[in-house]
């Protein structure tokens, strides 16, 4: 899978995908990342890509022409138009769902604003998506685009050693990932619990299913809305609401 970013720092994202798992990832080829600086086509000795706001305020804009250059010469070499994504805090939140969605693209693009935002002509000239990573402000899209791209790339075929990570974690069904643990056996006083010693599949699966929902009914009962709970299961919700 190909991430095209779109942004006024380009060593902010090369440094921070190229560590961990997806530098990994990227140095087996089964990622690959192209950072291009929308200052190379800003048209001007000095890389000036802002302006003053028509209607006056506070702030400046990034023009358009300089962010259509940088998209362009993305699309020229894809030979198509591609999916292109908006980091900004008006857009729709980022989710788990909406992540395994873009892991489905062969290729997208990332536009990263900065100062008061982007001329809206140029959003509407090439943006398919707009989206933000939560209801609070940030001073750039990269941040944004480091944690959407992160997230992606897991769910895209090997970049996990372990192909059933992706399958089992927070918000897979709706549900927070139940806890872990590893050794020792007893760590401060605080011993594992005896069911994920017992070697019994079935009971550390039951055991695991029941924490999940009981760990999503205490910190986040907003995604049960959406579970697939059985009544059983809802009952134990139900218990655990009685209980705070």
């Amino acid at each position: 899978m190909k991430f095209h970013v779109l942004t006024l720092f380009p060593e902010m994202i090369e440094n921070g995908l190229h560590t961990s798992i997806t530098g990994r990832a990227i140095e087996k080829g089964i990622l690959s990342l192209n950072t291009v600086n929308i200052r190379d086509f800003a048209g001007n000795k000095h890389g000036k890509v802002d302006d003053y706001p028509y209607g006056g305020g506070a702030g400046m804009v990034m023009q358009a022409e300089p962010v259509y250059g940088a998209y362009k010469s993305i699309e020229e070499q894809a030979g198509r138009k591609l999916r292109t994504i908006y980091l900004t805090p008006q857009g729709q939140t980022f989710h788990q769902k909406m992540a395994e969605e873009f892991s489905r693209e062969d290729e997208l693009v990332f536009l990263c604003g900065h100062y008061e935002g982007i001329d809206e002509r140029v959003l509407q000239e090439i943006v398919t998506d707009f989206v933000s990573i939560g209801d609070y402000v940030l001073t750039g899209g990269e941040l944004p685009a480091m944690v959407m791209i992160d997230t992606i790339s897991r769910l895209v075929e090997g970049v996990l050693n372990n192909e059933s990570s992706a399958e089992t974690e927070s918000f897979q069904d709706s549900l927070l990932e139940y806890p872990q643990y590893s050794r020792p056996e007893v760590w401060r006083g605080r011993a594992v619990p005896p069911v994920l010693l017992s070697g019994h599949h079935a009971n550390v699966e039951k055991w695991r299913r029941e924490q999940s929902v009981l760990r999503t009914a205490r910190w986040r009962p907003d995604l049960l809305e959406k579970a697939d709970l059985t009544e059983k299961e809802k009952a134990m919700v139900k218990g655990e609401e009685n209980d705070v």
